[in-house]
């Protein structure tokens, strides 16, 4: 039997190192682009275009990420995404240092990190089972969001700040040096971390490494000898997959199991009524005519809130799921993003609204420790990149959609009214979850996958 509480090994130490470098430097950038992007427009729609390229390759490019983890080495993908993302960030660094810097090159840097966003979080999540036991999972993802979080949300912003105001290149190239230290620790992983899947492949590797054999047939007892007459022709090999099958298969198979896909509708859900009110959350924490009327200081407070309850759920999950049980943690978030938007939505006091943020902070942790660590004990290995990306696609697909909604509504009926129209939804959405979201399903499953 494996003690889950043994030591998680000097892979995960690197991979969970190398999670932790680079989201100090997207937590740097999350406030040191938006100063740059200022610096060049005031324009709103040319500011806002920088948010939309870089979210924009997760609805194009994540079902295709999911193909290219389940054909490639996930680490080798992992490493080239990093090593990208470094070069992307060196050019606009050198560009700003020498004075040549202009919205153009932001749109086509904030394009070409999203999209390596997208490659090396799909490759990051499938490759977890190849590092740490199953019955570690649960607490291996709980420590690496715990990782990500604080990095990202609590130390990387307040220093990209202050870096940006030393000097606009300072924080943008220390960036790019948390790239190339990920990419070598991830490179220092020992171990292989392809597809399971079982196939013979002379097609030229995606990530542009030439030819590759994922298996190589060699049988020298058979080997015909010196009298034996020529060698017989090898029979054809099937030609490999389209791309677009591969990603018909991830569908079909997520589409067909059951709670896979009661998850992944509930994930739709949970995002996008959640940008329903946070598509105009700062609006009604901010500003003239806002419902709470804080100054700037009190709403980058307000934000930390959130990331104080996800820091808590991340710490928290690993304890708290094996003691209450998969499905009653699952349903604890499901409830809180009802409650979160209701009291958001009727009150008034800056008080509950930390204490909403608090709370939706932490389910979302403990929501993301179960799901993957789901997903990932079991979707076949060579299916998991295809599953994983469709799943995703779901539910960052929704955001775009529930930002719209929000803002339409918002500006039809008010600012409490996005809030109130998210939880009315969410609630009606719980419906999907009643008889599959238990305990018993979710343990079935992973006992399913393990035969």
């Amino acid at each position: 039997m494996i003690d889950p509480k043994r030591r998680l090994g000097r892979n995960y130490a690197r991979l969970w190192t190398a999670s932790v470098v680079s989201n100090l430097g997207d937590g740097i950038d999350n406030a040191a682009l938006p100063l740059l992007a200022e610096a060049l427009t005031r324009d709103p729609l040319l500011f806002a275009g920088i948010a939309v390229a870089n979210r924009l390759p997760w609805l194009l490019l994540s079902l295709h990420a999911g193909a290219i983890a389940d054909r490639v080495d996930r680490r080798r993908l992992m490493i080239v995404s990093n090593l990208a993302r470094f070069v992307l960030m060196g050019m606009l660094g050198t560009a700003v240092v020498t004075g040549t810097a202009s919205i153009w090159l932001l749109y086509v840097v904030a394009l070409g990190l999203g999209s390596f966003e997208v490659l090396f979080d799909n490759a990051a999540q499938t490759i977890m089972p190849a590092v740490v036991e199953r019955d570690q999972l649960e607490r291996g993802n709980g420590r690496l969001f715990a990782g990500e979080i604080v990095t990202n949300q609590f130390a990387g912003p307040p220093l990209g700040a202050f870096l940006f105001g030393i000097t606009a290149a300072l924080p943008i190239l220390l960036d790019a040096g948390t790239f190339l230290v990920s990419a070598g620790l991830i490179a220092a992983m020992t171990g292989s971390y392809r597809s399971g899947q079982v196939r013979i492949d002379h097609t030229v590797d995606p990530i542009g490494h030439g030819p590759v054999a994922d298996e190589l047939v060699v049988n020298p007892t058979t080997s015909p000898g010196p009298a034996a007459g020529p060698p017989p022709v090898p029979a054809p090999q099937p030609p490999r997959p389209r791309m677009w099958a591969d990603i018909r298969e991830g569908l079909a198979w997520l589409w067909q199991h059951r709670l896979l896909r009661t998850l992944a509708i509930l994930l739709a859900a949970m995002n996008g009524t959640t940008m329903i009110g946070m598509s105009i959350f700062t609006l009604y924490v901010y500003g003239e005519g806002s419902i709470l009327g804080l100054d700037p200081i009190g709403y980058g407070f307000l934000l930390l809130s959130a990331a104080a309850g996800s820091l808590l759920g991340g710490v928290a999950a690993e304890r708290l799921v094996p003691r209450v049980g998969r499905g009653p943690a699952l349903w604890l978030t499901l409830l809180t993003a009802v409650v979160v938007p209701l009291t958001i939505g009727l009150t008034s006091r800056v008080w509950v609204v930390v204490i909403a943020q608090v709370m939706f902070g932490f389910g979302s942790v403990v929501w993301n420790v179960v799901t993957v660590s789901l997903r990932q004990a079991i979707i076949p290995d060579e299916l998991l990149g295809r599953v994983n990306s469709v799943y995703r696609f779901l539910g960052w697909g929704a955001m775009p959609i529930g930002s719209l909604i929000g803002g339409g509504i918002a500006s039809l009926v008010g600012l409490r009214a996005p809030f109130l129209v998210a939880a009315a939804i969410m609630a009606c959405a719980l419906v999907v979850g009643v008889r599959t979201i238990t305990s018993a399903e979710l343990d079935r499953a992973r006992a399913e996958a393990t035969r």
